[in-house]
């Protein structure tokens, strides 16, 4: 076989399933760097491969090869969105925000999004969103309000990601040491993604801890008093839109 066509056939699955066990055994045997060179060679051949994918974050992670990880998560996000496996792609974007917060994950919330279509989704379907149970802190909106989420989260000092969703957001929010930092929802991101996302009232949310802090772009010196702000603001938007149409109404 010429070098060529062998370096652009795909891996079949038998040849899958036997890359997969060698690099388990090169990473057995303290050869880790052997096993990144063939899952890479492998991943080039066979690019949409879910498997060799998630081996390579798997050993990626476990030798703290981050980036890398963190890499091989975004490509899986959209493997799975094409696959109509929503919550693998939430959980693979949720994780390169935690290997890397410098990752922003507003355009593959957005695509998340998109897929699913919420436009048609059938509203009379009111069935219980499922709740995972992996994280350190996980619940239903409508039971918990976001309010009682941070509040935790602040008592606690806790540094993380917040994951908030429901039929129509998928949206996150970062802590630092319990303090609010950033937040991204529906391609924006900071104090506008905030103000939507302090609006819902159902759904989903989860938080998990993360190693490393995440870059500043909400500055907050109480998280009490930065919800209020908001709420505060809000509101007094919708008195003047309301006030504005009240006005327009009298001139008929």
């Amino acid at each position: 076989m010429s070098p060529v066509l062998e370096a652009t056939t795909p891996v079949s699955e038998v040849s899958i399933e036997s890359v997969l066990l060698d690099a388990d055994l090169f990473v057995k045997y303290a050869s880790p760097d052997k096993a990144f060179k063939l899952l890479r060679e492998s991943i080039e051949r066979s690019p949409r491969s879910i498997p060799l994918r998630e081996k390579m974050r798997d050993i990626s992670i476990k030798q703290k090869n981050l980036n890398e990880a963190a890499k091989q998560c975004l490509a899986l996000v959209s493997l799975y969105i094409a696959r109509e496996e929503f919550d693998l792609a939430y959980d693979r974007l949720q994780e390169a925000k935690l290997l890397d917060p410098r990752i922003s994950v507003a355009p593959g919330l957005e695509a998340i999004r998109r897929a699913r279509r919420p436009d048609i989704v059938d509203k009379r379907d009111r069935s219980p969103q499922k709740v995972r149970t992996d994280v350190t802190f996980a619940g239903n909106l409508g039971y918990v309000s976001i309010f009682d989420a941070v509040q935790v989260i602040e008592n606690a000092k806790m540094t993380g990601l917040l994951v908030l969703k429901s039929d129509l957001h998928l949206a996150s929010v970062a802590f630092n040491e319990g303090k609010i930092v950033d937040a991204e929802c529906n391609g924006n991101n900071g104090v506008k993604a905030f103000r939507e996302i302090i609006e819902l009232n159902s759904g989903t949310f989860e938080f998990s801890i993360a190693e490393t802090e995440f870059p500043v772009v909400i500055n907050v010196t109480s998280n009490t008093n930065f919800l209020l702000d908001v709420l505060t603001e809000l509101d007094n938007e919708r008195a003047e839109k309301q006030g504005l149409r009240d006005t327009s109404l009298e001139k008929f």
